[in-house]
């Protein structure tokens, strides 16, 4: 008969190949917190920026409406039509190029809700 494996022995190893473990000479829990500190970098500057896109917005918005600036849709489309793809593509490099990706992630939602 085999031996019935706890999810505390699975939960136990992890921990143990996290804490003890390495790779390329690395400690594994380094190598996981690299991501997770970029992702908390990367949330507070996303954070920053989304707050000042908002302000150019409205600035945009005011001086457009009062006719000093105009706003077509097919410039709007054009540039749409231009850099959609180079967003795409540095958004797969982006996550191709971290490992634990997931790391990233929180580090990311997190830094942008608490930060």
């Amino acid at each position: 008969m085999e031996k019935m494996v706890l999810p505390m022995d699975m939960l136990g190893d992890l921990l143990g190949f996290i804490t003890g473990g390495t790779l390329a000479g690395i400690p594994t829990i380094v190598v996981m917190a690299i991501p997770f500190i970029v992702g908390l970098i990367v949330g507070f500057l996303v954070k920053k920026v989304l707050k000042w896109a908002i302000i150019a917005a409205v600035i945009v918005a005011v001086i457009a409406y009062f006719g000093f600036f105009g706003l077509t849709l097919d410039g709007l489309k054009n540039l749409a039509v231009t850099y959609t793809p180079m967003v795409y593509q540095y958004g797969i490099l982006l996550f191709g190029i971290l490992p634990l990706g997931l790391g990233f992630i929180i580090g990311l939602v997190l830094s942008f809700i608490f930060g």
